[in-house]
């Protein structure tokens, strides 16, 4: 079962676990399931205990405590680590129901791990799940051999591809860029040294890939010569600075060697703050000081991990080469700057770090994730990556189509959109917009074409290539906001925007047609008057005054729950607006109405000594058409109702109370209205939660 990496393969594995024991069908099996990494183990046990249903659960502690497990004929499920197979005694449990589940297939049964686990369990059905797809060579021809059919093609009991997660949305797409000429490693070695090595082929563990590494002499000679690590690391930290860091992203640099992780942090330091970026390796043996002083415990090391996933915390960038390059996962993670080489699986698993999808607390969404190679890996996509061309479909593409796709994006616009508010001064223009996308498909549309704009543009940005549409895009931005501000009811936050996109917004000079809504406006008896005087189209206006109401609503309503109705009924006459049913003009006069009302009301609530629940009361009966004496005699009585159950608006036995005194004593004045109204009042009160 090949499910791409951060697809959800682990959750995957859980249900079958749960299937196959709780199905009757099965006879109360063993199912063991088998991972090669703790820290893969530790992620599983997460998952495990988040996950209901599953009974008996063993986990197997020593190689001893998984042979006893078995020789007992232990039912349920069993957890252990692929190596705890090491040198288990042939036939140890040859019952037929049970159930091998491996993570990470195509390496955890390489070598003679498989012969024992097979051998210990020899009428076991077995299941392999992968997060790579298997590699062209004899080793993944091998691997189909043991899970299922020899013939590739038919080899996968599932397939959840790349190119299908990255349409479901559960991965970002990835893209790279490779760094300029004179930060690469010279090409006739890297050839020589490194990818026409036999044994470099399917490599599928990084302690695989070292020992090819600890052959290629030259080649790590290169990688680590002292002036390069010095250029690497100010061009990292330039890139970051200016690049990732203003997306609000996190970053990898992934070096050769322990060494060479060591030695970028001394040379990174030189250019960013030293809390900016942490060294997270394993102890050797004989180790020099350079080393050890990077050395975390094991409390130290969760600390940083999860200080790294947090977007506001530091570290920001993460030294490594071996660690964290499997079974980590940081969605906050959008680039990894690439100084080791690698390929196949162990190239598709680093990458896949960068892939997973991420949305701010803001709203804003990671467009993608990114690798800036300085080796020269993607110069050669097919040697890098062999696997059959439609498993490694879309898997990473060149900066270059990014860009190609923004330039197409750009001359779209400048054919349908654009013209649209290109009509002179900015309040004209700004009408013009306001009325071409009054249709709301029209503007989901357009919604839909900025996003994609906009993610691209986070990508590119900064770069000289965006010169000649930097304005363009910037009308779009400005376009974006206003209609977001006009049509859904919230006010124009640049948090509508990417970061990137939102400064360059706020830092551009030109007057935007978002300048045309501002925050210039307060509730007021003056309000009106700088209404009038304001040189702005009626269809600015209305925007304006829709916000002035929403934002009093949201922080005076608590205080003065009467203005939640006043609220609704604004945006009732928005939405007509909006939806074309009415004119600026009109919906100008409708609002105008409603800020006298809310002046009369105001005026009214402060010369009275009641409270805030009264005063609504009163309000919502004299607008219901109820004389003044009899609207304040009732709200007298309902006062003195509210004040009896004071926790009417949270106790479902005060709120019947309430509803049937208020029925009782309204009933005497509105007669056949008197539903309509006490249900007003009480769902106002209680979405203020203020009954008193």
């Amino acid at each position: 079962i090949w499910h791409t990496q951060g697809s959800g393969k682990t959750f995957t594995m859980i249900t079958i676990a749960r299937r196959l024991i709780e199905d009757p069908l099965f006879e109360n099996p063993t199912v063991l399931m088998l991972v090669d990494r703790n820290e893969l183990q530790a992620q599983l046990f997460a998952n495990l205990a988040a996950t209901l249903g599953i009974g008996h659960i063993e986990v197997a502690q020593s190689k001893n405590h998984l042979r006893e497990l078995l020789r007992v004929d232990t039912r349920g499920l069993i957890v252990s680590l692929i190596h705890k197979f090491d040198d288990m005694p042939l036939n140890l449990n040859t019952r037929d129901n049970i159930f091998v589940l491996v993570d990470e297939a195509h390496r955890s049964t390489g070598a003679d791990l498989g012969n024992y686990l097979m051998g210990a369990l020899p009428n076991a059905t077995f299941i392999g799940f992968t997060g790579t797809p298997i590699d062209r060579t004899a080793h993944g021809k091998g691997t189909f051999k043991v899970f299922g059919q020899d013939d590739p093609p038919h080899g996968y009991l599932d397939k959840y591809s790349i190119a299908e997660s990255i349409t479901d949305g559960t991965t970002v797409p990835l893209f790279y860029s490779l760094a300029p000429n004179e930060l690469r490693v010279d090409r006739e070695t890297l050839e020589k040294e490194f990818w026409n090595l036999v044994e470099a082929e399917g490599v599928s563990e990084v302690e695989e890939l070292n020992r090819v590494l600890e052959k290629a002499v030259t080649l790590k000679n290169m990688l680590k010569n002292p002036d390069r690590i010095r250029s690497v690391a100010a061009y990292v930290a330039h890139h970051f600075t200016t690049t990732i860091e203003p997306m609000g992203f996190k970053a990898f640099l992934v070096a050769v060697d322990r060494e060479a992780c060591a030695l970028y942090k001394e040379a990174l330091d030189a250019y960013l703050d030293s809390a900016y970026t942490r060294v997270v390796i394993s102890p050797g043996t004989n180790d020099k000081e350079l080393l050890k002083k990077h050395y975390m415990s094991e409390d130290e090391e969760d600390e940083v991990r999860k200080n790294f996933r947090n977007p506001q915390a530091l570290p920001k960038i993460l030294i490594v080469t071996e660690k964290l390059l499997t079974g980590f996962d940081a969605p906050v993670l959008y680039c990894m700057y690439l100084d080791k080489p690698m390929r196949d699986h162990v190239l598709l698993q680093a990458i896949a770090r960068v892939n997973r999808p991420y949305e701010d607390e803001e709203g804003r969404k990671k467009p993608g994730g990114f690798v800036l190679d300085f080796v020269g890996i993607f110069e050669n996509l097919e040697k890098a990556l062999a696997f059959d061309s439609q498993d490694v479909e879309r898997v990473i593409e060149h900066l270059d189509v990014v860009k190609a796709r923004f330039a197409e994006l750009i001359a779209r616009a400048r054919e349908a959109y654009l013209p649209v508010c290109a009509v002179g001064e900015a309040d004209r223009a700004a009408e013009a917009a306001l009325e071409y996308f009054r249709d709301d498909d029209r503007r989901q549309e357009f919604y839909s074409f900025f996003r994609e704009l906009e993610g691209a543009y986070e990508i590119i940005s900064p770069d000289p290539w965006l010169r000649p549409y930097v304005d363009d895009y910037h009308r779009l931005a400005d376009l974006y906001s206003l209609l977001r501000a006009a049509y859904e009811s919230r006010d124009p936050l640049r948090r509508e925007l990417a970061r990137k996109t939102a400064e360059l917004v706020r830092e551009h000079t030109r007057q935007g047609l978002i300048e045309q809504v501002v925050d210039v406006f307060e509730v007021t008896p003056e309000t009106l008057a700088e209404i009038a005087a304001a040189n702005q189209p009626d269809a600015v206006k209305v925007i304006n005054l829709v916000r002035v109401i929403t934002r009093l609503v949201q922080t005076q309503g608590h205080a003065a729950p009467y203005l939640i109705s006043i609220g609704e009924r604004a945006e009732l006459i928005a939405e007509a607006f909006r939806s074309g049913q009415q004119t600026a003009k009109v919906t100008l006069g409708r609002l105008r109405q409603l800020i006298e009302e809310i002046n009369t009301a105001e005026k009214e609530r402060a010369a009275r000594d009641i409270s805030p629940a009264a005063f609504t009361v009163l309000y919502l009966l004299k607008r219901g058409g109820l004389p003044a004496t009899q609207a304040e005699e009732a709200t007298q009585q309902v006062e003195e109702v509210f004040n009896a159950y004071p926790a009417w608006t949270t106790s479902e036995a005060q709120g019947r109370h309430v509803r049937r005194e208020m029925y009782r004593i309204l009933g005497r004045f509105l007669a056949d209205k008197v539903a309509e109204v006490v249900k007003d009042i009480m769902r106002i009160l209680r979405r203020n939660g203020n009954g008193n």
